[in-house]
């Protein structure tokens, strides 16, 4: 019967053992860093933009369609061809003025062609008034051998011929001022022509847009589809559609959720990677925010917010247009204790965390600093280099409970079971 009950017990312990055994592998620990570094971050999307560009913009007074676009990122000379744009109301303008202009020099010739033919009518006439006058005044001299009558009638032959010749003379004085006067009427107008047709034709010289140094020509964001400029899209009054950047500096817009938005602050450290670059790695800060959002899609309730960062040092400098994964550093504290916020756990009335103590766990009262999604800073209560679990452990792998500095004392079936697995291991 003794031999009984001993084997009995030691079948109990074995099976005890190999439970908390099989228990023991289903708990994932985490080992506490000897030193680590606490950051709270926001990982959000950009791209790059140069700080300071020469933007070449659709020509004043234009309202046209983009019918050629050089290739975005292409390296270009001064002088070459960026960009044309064709507006069919201005085009006919420019031939309707162009038209205008060619009446209104053949109306001018015109007009001093008929205004000569007018003047020298009247001066035929005036002349033939004069030959009339001196054939009067020969025929004056016949008087003294005519009768009173015929005398009379040559008087007044004399008198009519010599007001015929003052309103001849007075005519053709007349007839100058007036030719004079039509001649610059229609020059005016061929002036005012010129002038248009001039002038719309500087804008419509203005659609080819052409290169006013070498460097790299972008594309920029079109408005109305918040995409890159393509060919076939409407432009119109001084719209981006080439832009040249400087180079040498560049900085990094973030359109950023409503959520992400509140939590970045300005001065906040940027650590950038770029898709198009591996293994290149960039640094800066974030140096504004516009308060003002817009929605993502027409008649939507959700926003996003402009932000830019600045690039301060990088590797090699990104280009125009790059993709950017920026790593927003909220918070950050150097040399600290910091592990994963999924292996704290909710005790009576405080944080715990379960250390692991050979094959069974000590849950310890823990104090929690600075927060993140992910991680969280003990302030007090844990050391570097020792295990905790990831998961709650099984109760029966809970072997003692530091509570205020001080041990638990275990009862007296867990004194013997412990007793008895130290035995064993």
């Amino acid at each position: 019967m003794p031999r009984i009950n001993t084997l009995f017990l030691l079948f109990i312990f074995l099976f005890l053992y190999s439970c908390n055994a099989r228990d023991s592998k289903n708990n994932v620990t985490y080992t506490v860093p000897s030193y680590n570094d606490f950051q709270d971050v926001i990982t959000i999307n950009g791209f790059v933009e140069p700080i300071s560009s020469t933007t070449l913009s659709c020509p004043r007074g234009v309202d046209g369609i983009v019918v050629f676009l050089i290739e975005d990122g292409t390296y270009v000379e001064e002088g070459d061809l960026l960009c044309v744009i064709e507006d069919a109301n201005l085009q006919s303008h420019y031939n309707q003025t162009k038209v205008d202009l060619e009446n209104a020099e053949a109306n001018l010739e015109k007009t001093r062609a008929d205004l000569a033919l007018q003047y020298s009518i009247l001066e035929a006439q005036v002349k033939n008034n004069e030959a009339e006058t001196a054939i009067a005044n020969l025929d004056s001299l016949q008087l003294i051998y005519s009768t009173p009558t015929q005398r009379k009638i040559k008087e007044l032959e004399l008198r009519k011929t010599a007001i015929e010749k003052a309103k001849y003379e007075k005519k053709l004085g007349s007839l100058d001022i007036i030719q004079q006067s039509e001649i610059k009427k229609r020059e005016l107008e061929i002036i005012r022509l010129k002038n248009r047709m001039e002038s719309v034709k500087e804008i419509v010289d203005k659609l080819e847009i052409r290169a006013p140094k070498k460097g790299l020509a972008t594309r920029p964001i079109y408005t109305m589809t918040w995409k890159k400029l393509q060919v076939g899209d409407n432009v119109w009054n001084n719209m981006p559609v080439i832009v040249i950047p400087e180079m040498e500096k560049m900085k990094v817009k973030i359109m950023a959720p409503e959520k992400d938005f509140k939590n970045i602050g300005v001065n906040d450290s940027v650590v950038y990677t770029f898709d198009a670059m591996p293994g290149n790695i960039a640094y800066g800060k974030i140096i504004k925010k516009t308060p003002v959002g817009r929605q993502i899609v027409h008649g939507s309730k959700v926003k996003e917010f402009e932000i830019e960062a600045s690039i301060d040092s990088s590797q090699v400098m990104p280009e125009p247009g790059f993709t950017a994964d920026c790593k927003v550093i909220l918070k950050e504290v150097k040399d600290t204790i910091v592990i994963p916020q999924i292996a704290v756990f909710d005790g009576d009335s405080t944080k715990v965390v379960y250390v692991k103590n050979g094959k069974t766990f000590e849950e310890r009262p823990v104090v929690t600093g600075m927060s993140s999604q992910k991680e969280v800073i003990i302030s007090e209560g844990l050391s570097r280099n020792e295990e905790i679990s990831l998961v709650k452990p099984q109760a029966n792998l809970i072997k003692s409970r530091k509570l205020s500095g001080e041990n638990k004392t275990n009862t007296p079936v867990e004194a013997e079971a412990d007793s008895i697995m130290l035995k064993q291991d």
